[in-house]
């Protein structure tokens, strides 16, 4: 007993530590620096490129950072199995193993009140720590497709013939594969990234693919190649199909989030923001919050 009393105070000990590592607004503006968690190699959102950072996430962090008149410092996260896992890690615990230290603010946090409102088995919000606020992308599925070996894609109902690639354990994965009692799965074609499937496209092994729209934009803008194109097709059965993407801050420190709601707002009116996903070859549409 006295061991486990040991152990358990040296846990909560540690715990109070990790839980000090969480900074006040007031600490942050002293400071002059604004801590943001970006997914690290997740292009066109957060990725360094000849050992520079870029991406739509970090030029809108550098926009936000500099409307609150402090300098920004990237925290790279590799991306979890969980997005409550990268929740816990980056803003409201940190990891032990890691030596994680926590951010101010995170990208790409999801604006979902049913997610928000997500609780445990005991009844307890899986993450009551955390608050996700600032909607600044609307995001949804999108197939792009070459036109020199598909005519067009007026429905999924076309990958029973042709190859399409996906992204391996993705949603698009598992919707191709299972919908339509699973009769699109033999010319369903995995890859490790999106990156690849767009390659494998160029390389003639599948004729589309699938995957969020930003990441295909991303692709087709880099790509430069006039016979790709973008179906507009829809997703039966799918589920959620447009989604709102915002950010997170600890739940103690909300005087942040508003500041940066504010900040966020300008950027949005003014056009900033619509730019800044232009200079990537994506679409933006402004959220529904702002319009």
């Amino acid at each position: 007993m006295g061991r486990f009393a040991v152990l358990l105070t040296a846990l909560l000990l540690c715990c109070q530590t990790l839980q000090a590592q969480v900074r006040t607004y007031d600490e942050m503006i002293a400071a002059g620096e604004l801590k943001v968690a970006v997914y690290k190699d997740f292009a066109p959102y957060s990725f360094e490129d000849g050992g520079q950072p870029r991406g739509v996430d970090v030029d809108l962090a550098k926009a936000l950072a500099k409307a609150l008149g402090v300098r920004l410092e990237l925290i790279w996260a590799p991306a979890g199995e969980k997005l409550d896992d990268d929740l816990r890690d980056y803003i409201w615990r940190g990891n032990q193993l890691r030596n994680q230290q926590l951010a101010d603010l995170m990208m790409r946090a999801p604006y979902d009140r049913d997610y928000a409102q997500k609780r445990n088995e005991l009844g307890e919000l899986e993450n009551g720590h955390v608050v996700m606020f600032g909607p600044y992308q609307n995001e949804s599925w999108q197939v792009a497709y070459d036109r020199r070996r598909l005519d067009k894609v007026g429905s999924v109902a076309v990958f029973e013939h042709h190859p399409i690639g996906v992204e391996v354990d993705s949603v698009p994965s598992f919707y191709l594969t299972s919908v339509f009692n699973g009769m699109l799965s033999a010319k369903t074609h995995h890859y490790p990234t999106v990156a690849k499937a767009f390659a494998a496209m160029k390389a003639g092994e599948v004729d589309a693919v699938m995957a969020m729209r930003g990441e295909i934009d991303w692709q087709v803008h880099e790509a430069s190649d006039a016979q790709l194109a973008l179906a507009e097709n829809a997703y039966p059965n799918m589920g959620k199909q447009l989604w709102e993407i915002g950010m997170a801050v600890h739940e103690s420190n909300r005087q942040l989030a508003y500041a940066v709601e504010q900040a966020l707002e300008g950027l949005i009116l003014d056009g900033t923001l619509k730019a800044i996903y232009a200079e990537y070859g994506l679409r933006y549409e402004v959220p529904e919050m702002y319009q």
